[in-house]
């Protein structure tokens, strides 16, 4: 049996890691630091199927999530790898 991959499914937006290097850019245009960001469980599918091609993420990684809207059209959203989500 082969393995599903969340991040292919339709209703599932697009995910990113955003690169070591790109972090302060990003966190400068939205005027946050990291511990403001909303959060994203290293055991959520999604991170499970980015480690398959980034390999092990640890917390502290900032993900780039790319979602559709019907009024908007495509709109960026950012979360922060932790732990667990309390």
């Amino acid at each position: 049996m082969s393995k599903f991959n969340v991040l292919e499914h339709e209703i599932v937006p697009e995910h990113h890691l955003v690169t070591v290097e790109e972090e302060s850019n990003v966190l400068n245009k939205l005027n946050v630091s990291k511990e403001n960001l909303p959060k994203i469980s290293i055991n959520d599918p999604a991170i499970k199927a980015l480690e398959e091609i980034y390999g092990k993420l640890e917390p502290g990684r900032i993900i780039r999530i790319i979602r559709k809207s019907p009024t908007a059209g495509y709109y960026e959203y950012y979360r922060i790898i932790v732990k667990s989500v309390i």
